[in-house]
């Protein structure tokens, strides 16, 4: 290649940068599975502040609760995604005129995350998004069929925390191993978290009720130990990479394949 063609190459991918960024909205995200969402997309480096739960090295703007409106709008977004659960009242009377605030949620059902995922997308003014979203359910099918529940009774839980929770299937978790061929036996729409006072307290005795053939237990990657009563169950258990589960989107392919596995074991 000569040297004046390898100049021009250089150039040219010079201007294709240029434009990506002049093409990038600053973006706070107001929650890490938000972020989640714009590092699928390629969209990273169009953010310019996270929630205090983000590990990124950025502005923090808030929690998901409670977002710091003021520390938001010094930003100067172009545009902010927040989940369901954040309240806008104040985040619409401090961000600047210009600014688009984008309200989602992803947390209800599989549907509902690739609902997330395109708007997210769109507005963050990734590259086709619906193409991908679309390749992303066909391959998200693909895994489902291949992971042999043969309609088997799961209770899946997040059991290695202080406060032990089961997944409905109004929730994505739970809605995903429908989606998987699992019969979801948890009763509670959403979430039933297992706690003193109520009627059922502790996993044995939500074992009992449902009466479940298979455990699932999501743990998070930081859990150095897990709640001892689950070891005592006797039902199998297979214990997951709860992040593969927790954020609604792409990840749910890792958390597929991880099921697939542990169910031929």
């Amino acid at each position: 290649m000569s040297l004046f063609r390898l100049l021009a190459g250089l150039l040219l991918l010079a201007g294709f940068a240029a434009g990506a960024r002049a093409d990038c909205p600053r973006i706070v995200s107001q929650s890490p599975y938000l972020s989640a969402a714009l590092d699928w997309f390629g969209r990273a480096d169009c953010l310019v502040g996270v929630s205090r739960y983000d590990s990124r090295r950025l502005p923090q703007t808030g929690g998901v609760r409670d977002p710091d409106g003021a520390a938001i709008a010094r930003l100067q977004p172009d545009l902010v995604i927040v989940s369901r659960s954040t309240g806008t009242a104040e985040l619409e009377m401090l961000l600047p005129d210009a600014a688009r605030l984008l309200q989602v949620d992803g947390l209800e059902s599989v549907d509902g995350a690739d609902a997330m995922l395109l708007a997210v997308g769109e507005a963050s003014r990734a590259v086709a998004p619906a193409g991908r979203v679309e390749a992303l359910q066909h391959a998200r099918r693909a895994l489902a069929g291949r992971i042999g529940a043969r309609g088997q009774r799961v209770l899946v839980l997040s059991a290695c925390s202080a406060l032990p929770y089961s997944y409905g299937r109004g929730h994505y978790v739970g809605d995903a191993f429908v989606r998987a061929g699992f019969d979801v036996v948890e009763t509670a729409p959403r979430l039933r978290h297992l706690r003193d006072g109520e009627p059922i307290a502790s996993i044995g005795q939500l074992v009992g009720a449902l009466r479940p053939d298979l455990i699932v237990s999501l743990n998070h990657r930081d859990s150095v130990a897990c709640n001892a009563e689950l070891g005592q169950q006797p039902v199998r258990i297979v214990h997951l990479t709860g992040e593969n589960f927790f954020n609604p989107g792409p990840r749910l392919l890792d958390g597929y394949r991880e099921l697939t596995e542990a169910m031929q074991r």
